[in-house]
């Protein structure tokens, strides 16, 4: 029987597992890693890269280098890269294709059915969009399923007891609070709430806007003049946050940083030649940190309020916090939740591996390899129409337990009026315009009646996904009408298709490349080695060895950006050699 295997499709990692033998399991990718950087490049010459050696090289290459496109999904936002416009579901089926052929070479078969996670609060068109990447992707997704639920099934699935769990989910690009009650089999969420613009990436944005200014103040240096030189303080800053969350005081060192930088005043700083390399350092404290990112951290609190309130309890009825997601790891993060509930939130499971974990465990319920597990969610937004003076009209409440649908019958507000806009919304806004427009239809033929004599029902549906299908019917002719949503921003059948064709067509070129994709792997392993390196021995080594290696380092990125593979297997083989010496 085929395998269907979980997702975590993430902001800044993404993770997949499967059922073995029972038990959930993380699949490591090709490069040994249980996450995969979830980035994609393009070389110069045109080879596309996904993951752990797309992120290798982003510092040399940050202009067809795509990150956090996660943020994006459901939008009609593109991203130019070697002079191709690509959509957020086009950038996530790459990565979602590496996950995939990754599992299959671990397998040893093909892998077709998947369950892919999406953010509580992702509306209709972020979850359209979410589905339409796995399709490319070559995957029959068997459900999306909402980040904190999937954590809830990792967490309590052997658990008989019940109990009420509120979720904390922060990840690199979002942020979800889930209340659920589970126990003995069952998972029913209560409510949901959240933030879709609120993750670690503001934590990193914050350091970047940091540094950026106290190495201005010290050196006259702008590094966001500089795409290269910011690429490299935006990955120097997301390392210093997570060495920040178990050291007081972290140290960021940027070895080699070119002269492209110019000061405030429009020349070049401290005497800085043409030409010459400069090495910024910088130190900060985690009080410090914590200090720059409170506010963010305070955010957290509006949508765990609105949940409560939603599923009309108070802090006292919550028997355990449970933390999602690698920003949680933050000190500031886990007192604020201490603080919040009056308890200790549970951290003994993997924040970064659980959604992908629970994933897997929904793909084996739906697979019969897990039994007597129902799992009951819900949906994060209310669902309306646009009616007379541009309101907002509900028709299924936000935390409605799905699938769901209902009805409403609406009437003409024109006399001899034979045609209805429907306006299809999703929000909490009282006026529609400021809700989420999800698409509009007609309903037509309507007999000419006078103003509130016409009968119109519009029926919502929505399935286990959280996919929305809206129909019009006349009660008087029973004339009916509908559509399955699809926002103007989203991708045509017939451009999903072609994206399918394309994922196909690279498919094969993949295993043309493979031989290319082996030496970038060595490539990527040796810079994660290397740089360990440097870390363990920055106090026993002289700096002049030290940054030999940095320097070797630096120059082997560029190759990857490149997309040589007889430069990288060199430049490989020259940071070898270095740390051969060390």
């Amino acid at each position: 029987m085929t395998k269907a295997i979980g997702i975590d499709l993430g902001t800044t990692y993404s993770v997949a597992a499967l059922i073995e033998d029972g038990r959930a399991k993380v699949i490591k990718n090709a490069e040994g890693q249980n996450l995969t950087p979830s980035v994609f490049a393009e070389t110069v010459r045109g080879h596309k890269l996904v993951g752990s050696v797309a992120r290798r090289q982003a510092a040399a290459n940050p202009e067809k280098t795509v990150v956090s496109i996660k943020r994006h999904m459901g939008t009609d936002y593109r991203v130019s890269v070697n002079g191709r416009a690509y959509s957020p579901q086009e950038i996530s089926a790459f990565i979602l294709r590496k996950i995939k052929s990754d599992v299959e070479k671990y397998l040893g078969e093909q892998v077709e059915k998947a369950v892919i996670t999406v953010p509580a609060y992702f509306n209709d068109g972020q979850r359209q969009a979410t589905k339409e990447a796995g399709m490319m992707a070559g995957f029959d997704v068997m459900r999306i399923i909402n980040e904190p639920t999937a954590a809830s099934l990792a967490y309590g699935l052997n658990r008989e007891e019940i109990q009420t769990i509120l979720v904390w989910d922060l990840g690199g690009g979002t942020f979800d609070v889930s209340i659920l009650e589970l126990g003995d089999g069952l998972f029913q969420v209560k409510a949901v709430s959240g933030n879709t613009r609120l993750g670690g990436d503001d934590w990193d944005e914050r350091l970047v806007d940091y540094l950026a200014e106290k190495f201005m103040n010290e050196h006259g240096f702008d590094m966001k003049s500089d795409k290269m030189a910011l690429q490299r303080l935006k990955e120097a800053s997301e390392k210093a946050k997570r060495e920040l969350s178990y050291k007081l005081r972290t140290k960021i060192s940027l070895p080699f940083i070119k002269p492209a930088c110019y000061s405030a005043k429009g020349g070049r700083a401290g005497g800085t030649h043409s030409g010459e390399l400069s090495n910024l350092e910088a130190s900060i404290d985690r009080e410090t940190f914590e200090a720059i990112t409170a506010d963010l951290k305070e955010k957290l609190l509006g949508p765990t309020w609105q949940a409560l309130a939603d599923a009309k309890l108070t802090t006292e009825g919550i028997d355990r916090v449970v933390l999602v997601g690698g920003s949680t790891r933050m000190p500031s993060i886990r007192r604020l939740a201490e603080k919040t509930f009056h308890k200790n939130p549970y951290i003994k499971i993997n924040p970064d591996e659980v959604v992908g974990i629970g994933a897997a465990v929904q793909a084996g319920v739906l697979m019969g390899e897990i039994n007597d597990v129902v799992l009951v969610d819900v949906t994060p937004l209310s669902l309306g129409l646009e009616t007379q003076g541009s309101l907002f009209a509900r028709i299924i409440p936000r935390n409605s337990t799905i699938p769901t649908s209902a009805g409403q019958i609406f009437t003409n507000a024109e006399n001899d009026q034979t045609v209805m806009d429907i306006h299809v919304l999703q929000g909490e806004r009282e006026a529609a315009a400021d809700n989420i427009s999800l698409g509009k239809f007609q309903l037509t033929d309507i007999p000419p009646l006078p103003r509130g004599k016409a009968q119109v029902e519009v029926t919502f549906k929505i399935d286990v996904n959280g996919i929305v299908k809206v129909s019009a019917q006349d009660l008087h002719t029973e004339e009916q009408t509908g559509i399955r949503i699809d926002a103007s921003h989203l991708l045509s059948d017939d451009q999903v298709e072609q994206a399918v064709r394309e994922a196909e067509a690279h498919a094969e070129e993949d295993m043309k490349r493979r031989e290319e994709v082996e030496i970038n792997i060595q490539a990527d392993n040796m810079i994660r080695a290397a740089e360990l390196v440097i870390e363990e021995n920055e106090e026993k080594q002289s700096l002049s060895c030290l940054g030999e290696i940095e320097r070797a380092i630096l120059n082997l990125k560029e190759a990857l950006a490149e997309g040589e593979s007889g430069v990288i297997e060199e430049r490989t083989s020259e940071l070898r050699k270095l740390l051969e010496k060390v």
